[in-house]
């Protein structure tokens, strides 16, 4: 199960920065003009979690395999690229293939970064950016609705279907995202979503790209965007992309020591993968061998046979049962053969709630 995340924003707020930084390489060009970013940019991003290289120490495996999020870095948008304007609505597709969205606002002040509408002001940067992914929406939508009416003058109605495009629609010429809607447990609205994988029903993480003195107290800019994000019940994660771009060649320890001297617990790149995981509902689980460590990303409340599949289907199809020790165990007993012998190895069967953590062994019949 993989996670994708769109990288949105204006052109020239830092978005290219932060991906050269996400990337562990310089794979973005960045430069401090317009539409540098022309063709979308993709990579997969190890998930940090200090528990898989715990479990590699003890293990001491071939090879560790972290989570992987997939991070897309579109061109920047702006008002009118819905219809041309700018680069267009061409990378508009590469934001619907994602979970989740991370939309970086520039808050910081500095004459010499050119700002497409002259300074920084963060509800009228996310106005232009949530107007233009609404119009997209609604332009998908009306196709689907005529589609929909169409396949009705031939005797194939779906009035259930078209009764939440319509909805939807009448939403969306008010300028309201399609997150807001109500009635999020309908069958047909699911259904729709899956389908269209409408670009303003997806989870919206801010990125606020400060500078370096911003990082340890908000400034106006920042307390704006929380005010914002708070309205929408969103989340935000205060990062300098510039230097997180510059940590990029430091060691683990270096990185942490330079970060506490910032009054910055962690990395805001590891915070927004962490604050995605979060909102899309996912944990990761282990298996630990000689021939392999690896971190497995599932949903939240799926069932040992779900968790199996991600593995192989056959894993799914066959299961029989799984024998799982919790993470803090096996840390604790140095191992299986040591949580084993001391009775912390469960076998569950098929109505197994799989646990963040879990560290399992499949078995399973094909």
């Amino acid at each position: 199960m993989a996670l994708s995340i769109g990288i949105v924003g204006l052109p020239n707020v830092g978005k290219s920065t932060m991906f050269n930084a996400l990337t562990r390489a310089q794979n973005a060009q960045a430069a401090n003009y317009p539409f540098c970013t022309i063709e979308p940019n993709k990579a997969n991003v190890p998930v940090p979690d200090d528990r898989i290289d715990h479990l590699a120490k003890i293990v001491d495996p071939e090879r560790v395999m972290h989570s992987q999020v997939e991070f897309v870095d579109i061109a920047g948008l702006v008002k009118g690229a819905s219809k041309g304007e700018g680069l267009g609505n061409k990378f508009l597709a590469n934001i619907r293939e994602a979970s989740a969205l991370v939309h970086v606002v520039r808050c910081f002040e500095d004459e010499n970064v050119i700002h497409v509408d002259g300074a920084p002001n963060p509800k009228k940067d996310i106005d232009v950016i949530n107007t233009e992914l609404i119009f997209a929406d609604l332009e998908q939508l009306e196709k689907k609705i005529e589609r929909l009416g169409k396949l009705a003058k031939t005797g194939k109605k779906d009035p259930a279907t078209m009764a939440v495009a319509e909805a939807l629609k009448g939403m969306l010429e008010k300028e309201q995202p399609i997150s807001e809607y109500k009635d999020r447990d309908n069958e047909a609205y699911i259904a729709l979503c899956e389908e269209m994988r409408f670009i303003t029903a997806k989870i919206v993480i801010y990125a606020a790209n400060v500078d370096e003195d911003t990082l340890s107290e908000d400034n106006e800019l920042v307390k704006a965007l929380r005010e914002i994000a708070e309205s929408q019940n969103a989340k935000v994660v205060k990062i300098c992309a510039k230097l997180e771009e510059e940590m990029v060649d430091m060691a683990p320890d270096e990185c942490a020591e330079f970060l506490e001297d910032l009054g910055v617990q962690e990395s805001g790149l590891k915070q927004i993968i962490h604050q995605g995981f979060d909102a899309l509902g996912l944990m990761s689980y282990f298996t630990a061998g000689v021939k392999e460590v690896r971190a497995w990303t599932v949903g939240q409340g799926w069932t040992a046979p779900q968790c199996a599949g991600v593995i192989h289907t056959d894993f799914e199809k066959g299961f029989i049962r799984a024998e799982v020790i919790g993470y803090e165990a096996y840390v604790e007993h140095q191992g299986e053969s040591g949580a084993k012998a001391a009775g912390e190895m469960q076998t569950k069967g098929k109505d197994y709630i799989m646990n963040d953590g879990d560290v399992v062994h499949f078995l399973f019949n094909v």
